[in-house]
């Protein structure tokens, strides 16, 4: 499928989203709160059948976080990514994907120690790295360590 083919398919399903082509994948831009009711028609939907999502990590942008889904499907040999932004950066929570894709599972994990997202019915969230009490969250930019050296 071209990457207008996905654009139309992914517009139908999600009026609100927005593309950004300027990448080697095409990137679908939505809010957090449209987040896990388009992942399962991506997931679900035949001529679409995204079943492997090979990477999902987070950025902090100071003002706000974005979550990336890099979704393949392997059947119809297309990709795309998926942003979502997660505007309370205090507080920052978004649905899990576990549920669609088990390797959400590590991933969700991981962001959760190192940025502080807080993914919503995970099914064991909880920190991979650092322990229960360490202060903060080291991948976020206003983290500070007094080991750290400052540029």
């Amino acid at each position: 499928m071209t990457n207008e083919e996905l654009k139309n398919n992914i517009s139908r399903l999600l009026s609100t989203v927005t593309f950004d082509e300027t990448s080697e994948f095409l990137l679908a831009q939505i809010s957090s709160t449209e987040l896990l009711p388009l992942m399962q028609s991506l997931r679900n939907e035949k001529e679409l059948d995204f079943d492997y999502l090979f990477c999902e990590t987070c950025v902090d942008w100071k003002t706000h976080l974005i979550m990336s889904y890099h979704l393949l499907s392997r059947t119809h040999k297309h990709c795309v990514v998926i942003k979502a932004k997660i505007d309370d950066i205090a507080a920052p929570q978004i649905e899990s994907v576990f549920s669609i894709w088990k390797t959400a599972e590590l991933n969700e994990d991981e962001i959760f120690d190192l940025f502080g997202v807080k993914f919503l019915n995970h099914p064991n969230l909880r920190r991979l790295f650092l322990e229960e009490n360490w202060p903060g969250f080291p991948l976020r930019k206003n983290y500070v360590d007094e080991n750290m050296i400052k540029l």
